[in-house]
């Protein structure tokens, strides 16, 4: 986790400098629809940047897993009075088979693709038609938080830099939005330090509890998607990521009534329904953990437990900064289980005869 604010500290700037050449500048302003790809991780980045692409590229965007894409999207994919689709495809590993399937699938019917990777030389890369490589210094194992900032951080700076070709943000703009980008680093850091001990005491409320719920609506769904893969990857407690409105429809009528839901709210078009949210868990005897700004108070007002995000930051980019936590109270709650990721720590299985 200590390492998210050098990482983007380190890459913003090279990465602008890669997506500069990435593209021709026809390539890009012959942009149509945008669809981003991946599965787990890079199917949460691309969730979380859906709006990024739709307000600062001016484009139409679609998230979709590797899978959905491959086979309820991509046989219909076909050249536009808008532009020729492009494709972005995630890949931390640049090894997921449905993604190079998907890649494949996306060029036979005449999309640009792009492959977003850590991994230089890999099958994605090989697949696309061009391939934006952030590799990360010093790997470390780890459910995949530093590679899923990385991930995000690249189709952030895509967006920017396809609303610069297309006219939709000016020269000016786009400088102004990748400084504010890469200033996030500190941001990232001061959120780290304030909310560390704060998510060892949330862990050892969650513990107690055999479900936890993540919510979040906008880019903080895929912040919600993530947050839950962290706790199921880390600690092997079932997780739901949700949207705010379905869970007031849905998750709301679900035992056990002590069960935590996270509330993740950053100043926003959703920050309303956020609370709203808070205020009915609340009401439950939910143990609510809200996810917030320093400044919100609407949120925090029903929350058993806050943990305020350091910096003021624009919607399309609090995914960067709203993620935070989750490594924390995922590798917290694995400690106070006694846990290892992945569920390393359990015996081989002997297969059971049919």
């Amino acid at each position: 986790m200590e390492s998210l604010a050098g990482d983007l500290a380190d890459h913003a700037g090279p990465v602008s400098e890669r997506l500069d050449g990435l593209l021709t500048a026809q390539e890009w302003a012959g942009s149509g629809t945008v669809y981003l790809t991946g599965d787990g991780d890079s199917y949460h980045a691309a969730c979380s940047a859906e709006m990024a692409f739709e307000s600062l590229a001016g484009v139409s965007c679609e998230p979709l897993s590797a899978l959905r894409f491959l086979g309820y999207c991509a046989p219909w994919l076909s050249p536009e009075t808008a532009g020729r689709p492009l494709v972005i495809a995630v890949s931390a590993s640049g090894a997921t088979q449905r993604v190079v399937q998907a890649i494949e699938a996306a060029k036979q019917r005449g999309a640009l693709t792009i492959a977003i990777t850590g991994a230089p030389g890999g099958a994605v890369t090989q697949a696309a038609d061009r391939a934006l490589v952030i590799e990360l210094a010093r790997p470390e194992p780890s459910p995949g938080i530093r590679t899923y900032q990385a991930s995000l951080l690249g189709l952030l700076l895509t967006a920017i830099e396809l609303g610069q070709a297309l006219h939709h943000c000016p020269a000016q703009q786009a400088r102004a939005l990748r400084d504010e980008l890469s200033a996030l680093s500190g941001a990232i850091a001061a959120t780290a330090a304030a909310v560390k001990d704060q998510c060892r005491d949330v862990a050892g409320i969650a513990a107690t509890s055999p479900v936890l719920v993540m919510t979040g609506s906008g880019p903080s769904y895929g912040t919600a998607l993530f947050a839950a893969a962290k706790m199921t990857e880390t600690a092997g407690v079932f997780a739901a990521g949700q949207d705010l409105e379905e869970w007031c429809h849905v998750e709301r009528f679900a035992y056990p009534d002590a069960m935590p839901v996270f509330v993740i709210a950053p100043p926003g078009r959703s920050s309303h329904h956020a609370a709203a949210l808070a205020k009915l868990a609340r009401q439950q005897d939910r143990f609510v953990v809200a996810v917030t700004d320093q400044g919100d108070s609407d949120v925090a007002a029903y929350a058993s437990a806050v943990l305020h995000v350091r910096g003021r930051v624009r919607e399309e980019f609090s995914p960067l900064l709203y993620h935070v936590f989750a490594g924390y109270v995922a590798s917290y709650l694995a400690e106070r289980l006694n846990r290892l990721p992945f569920q390393a720590d359990r015996l081989p299985r002997t297969p059971r005869t049919p």
